[in-house]
């Protein structure tokens, strides 16, 4: 049992002291280093609370500097070196995001290439939605519709593109991987591709890396009940890699079937071998990730990146964050296929970003080409379903020291949303629309 029953956060708000923490902490960066023994990581934090207990009285608070000090000396104590390195890490990327974050948060991404970025500004600027104000005209003027086929068009285009960057390269490759954040569409992105290519006869055959997620038992899980599937750890790499080697090579695999309702992976289900005229088609949101095809040389892989890249304004000449339409995009599509409430997403999203930041940013600069899956027209869409919602989870963070990064984002967006022209009739969107993977009536099947 501990004595110590709160600590003090780096903001300088005290909070409750919960072993459970530590054990979370400890075991996600085993998990970052390949292991994956929950017992053993509860071992240590008890061993962490004991050192704790001797070096703190009842009336002590300590600054979580210090726990997090005696956290790296019992790893290193115990013969765990990797771990407590990628604790170190981890730990030290936290406090420098921190010191960056508003640099960064005041300035444009710089992982997207310039000229990418201004082709998006200009297509925003001459269509009159670069900023908030002048898409809340065109909306007010009757030309929703106008926008939506003006929106479409631009992201068909991007599709087709790809498509033909594809094509010049056809003869060699051996796969197709669709990646990018979460929500940016790579589902009906990988759809409208494969339609598109199969139209000029080339044939594909889909590797659906959701199959091989550990078991949920494996998965860290911290004090909210919240496992975190958003890293690339929380898939098994070593066997994807080792599947798609061979498949490239020929052979065939038997891929393993992953159910979610149970959260339990079976190995050896399904028989798969590409033909001569096949190529493999992967939609992951860590294709860009080394280790996942690190056995196959790039130019056999062709790289495809997608990100709603918004260039818009917000009445302070401030542009919106994409993360944050991909955010609310998200709670869309969870509350349709998964049945979680938004607020669930919300609380989730720090997982998603973490790891965003870790393993699919740094990797961007490898990517083939890069799609923007952005539609203008979402936001006065997003205001009629969802404004009411980031009004009353802004209150309700408001003082919680625990969800300060979901108070942070809901006040965000809130913030944003105030200022859009509500519009709820979504009958000018296709039904084969990539929002619709979001909104729900698509004529694909997810």
């Amino acid at each position: 049992m501990s004595k110590i029953s709160h600590v003090i956060k780096r903001s300088g708000a005290v909070v409750t002291f919960k072993k459970e923490r530590i054990s979370n902490a400890i075991f996600r960066a085993a998990v970052a280093v390949g292991g994956r023994n929950k017992k053993a990581a509860d071992k240590l934090a008890n061993e962490v609370v004991e050192v704790l207990n001797k070096k703190y009285s009842h009336e002590t608070t300590p600054h979580i500097e210090d726990v997090q000090d005696v956290v790296e000396k019992v790893l290193i104590k115990n013969g765990h070196s990797q771990v407590a390195k990628a604790y170190i890490l981890y730990r030290n990327s936290n406090i420098q995001r921190r010191k960056e974050k508003t640099i960064k948060d005041s300035s444009p991404s710089q992982s997207i290439p310039w000229h990418k970025i201004w082709k998006i500004l200009d297509w925003s600027v001459s269509n009159n939605l670069h900023t908030i104000e002048s898409l809340n005209k065109r909306v007010k003027n009757g030309e929703f519709p106008h926008i939506v086929h003006e929106s479409e068009t631009a992201y068909a285009d991007e599709v087709a593109m790809a498509a033909e960057l594809i094509l010049n390269r056809i003869d060699k490759l051996k796969m197709v991987l669709i990646t990018g954040p979460s929500s940016s569409g790579k589902t009906t992105t990988t759809i409208k591709l494969e339609e598109h290519l199969n139209k000029l006869g080339y044939k594909f055959k889909t590797f659906a890396v959701d199959n091989y997620f550990y078991d949920l038992t494996m998965h860290p899980i911290d004090e909210f009940g919240d496992y975190d599937f958003e890293t690339p750890q929380a898939l098994d790499l070593e066997l994807i890699d080792q599947h798609i080697s061979r498949l490239c090579k020929g052979e065939e695999v038997t891929i393993p079937f992953y159910d979610f309702k149970t959260g339990t992976r079976f190995l050896d289900r399904t028989p798969m071998r590409l033909e001569k005229n096949e190529i493999l088609l992967i939609d992951s949101l860590h294709g860009l990730y080394p280790e996942m095809t690190k056995s196959i040389d790039n130019k056999y892989k062709f790289k495809l990146y997608l990100e709603p890249l918004f260039q818009i304004k917000d009445k302070n000449g401030k542009y919106l964050r994409w993360t944050d339409f991909r955010l609310i995009r998200r709670m869309l599509r969870d509350s349709i296929h998964r049945a979680y409430d938004p607020k669930q997403t919300l609380e989730h999203w720090h997982y998603v970003r973490s790891s965003e930041i870790r393993h699919i940013i740094p990797y961007l600069n490898s990517a083939d080409y890069i799609i923007n899956s952005a539609m203008p027209y979402e936001l006065p869409i997003y205001k009629a379903r969802l404004a009411n919602e980031f009004e009353k989870w802004t209150k309700e963070y408001k003082d919680d020291e625990l969800k300060k990064d979901a108070f942070m984002r809901a006040s965000r967006i809130n913030d944003f949303m105030q200022q859009i022209e509500s519009f709820d009739d979504e009958s000018a969107i296709p039904e084969d629309s990539v929002i619709r993977e979001f909104i729900g009536g698509s004529i694909h099947k997810y």
